[in-house]
């Protein structure tokens, strides 16, 4: 059995989507949201498909349309037994760096949300490393850097401060440096993820992503570390249980 620990489903078509994963052996999703509404859909969703669960937080990108008060209404979504995360939340500075300072702020609103409710966090992290960091090290959280991208320097950072990296479609891409890290990194730090309906794996390049290509990821990644599918289908869906709790 295979994990996508990162996907967005959306509302349409969502019996094929989870049927296809299903038909792929990808047979846990964890749907992550971008903010209120979309979390209160995706909880939804959850409940009405038993190996699917659910993250709810705001995306950095969407923090000058979030209202600060609104996080009690995030404490009482988190209370739900299908929410398995706080997620995606972070920072960032790819498109603009002018709002820096409310992302910072919203983030932390999010952080002490995991850490009141000793929930994972799944955090979204872009050109704000160093911010990311020493953010993460003032919080008792632990959880996912989704999408990881950055230098082995960074890589074992994160891991030492108990977080697993999350590793996509981006690991298959040609021009990726992403490998020549990854290829250092153990695979119990590992977890897979597709960030479906985005960065589609190489081969399928033409296509909308989905969880259904997660075994795609699964064996790029064995042939990067010279192991079985097998292996690292086992070792990353044992990884997103310890994170998850499912």
């Amino acid at each position: 059995m295979f994990v996508d620990t990162h996907c967005h489903i959306g509302k349409e078509n969502i019996k094929e989507y989870i049927n296809n994963a299903n038909n792929n052996h990808v047979n846990v999703l964890i749907n992550a949201s971008t903010d209120y509404f979309e979390s209160l859909d995706n909880i939804n969703i959850s409940k009405e498909y038993s190996n699917v669960y659910t993250c709810v937080g705001v995306h950095p990108e969407n923090v000058d349309k979030y209202d600060f008060d609104s996080i009690d209404k995030f404490r009482v979504l988190v209370s739900d037994s299908k929410v398995k995360a706080i997620g995606e939340i972070g920072l960032d500075y790819y498109h603009t760096k002018e709002n820096k300072d409310l992302q910072i702020r919203m983030f932390r609103q999010f952080l002490s949300l995991a850490s009141e409710f000793h929930l994972p966090v799944v955090v979204h992290s872009r050109e704000a490393t160093m911010d990311m960091i020493n953010i993460l090290k003032e919080y008792n959280v632990v959880g996912v850097i989704h999408c990881f991208s950055g230098s082995i320097e960074t890589a074992r950072e994160y891991i030492n401060m108990g977080f697993y990296l999350g590793v996509g479609g981006v690991l298959t891409f040609k021009n990726s440096k992403l490998s020549s890290v990854i290829k250092e990194i153990p695979l119990e730090y590992i977890v897979l993820e597709t960030v479906a309906p985005f960065l589609t794996p190489e081969g399928y390049r033409k296509y909308k992503n989905e969880s259904k290509y997660i075994p795609v990821i699964g064996e790029f990644l064995a042939n990067l570390k010279g192991v079985s599918l097998e292996e690292v289908m086992n070792i990353t869906t044992d990884n997103a249980r310890r994170v998850f709790d499912f």
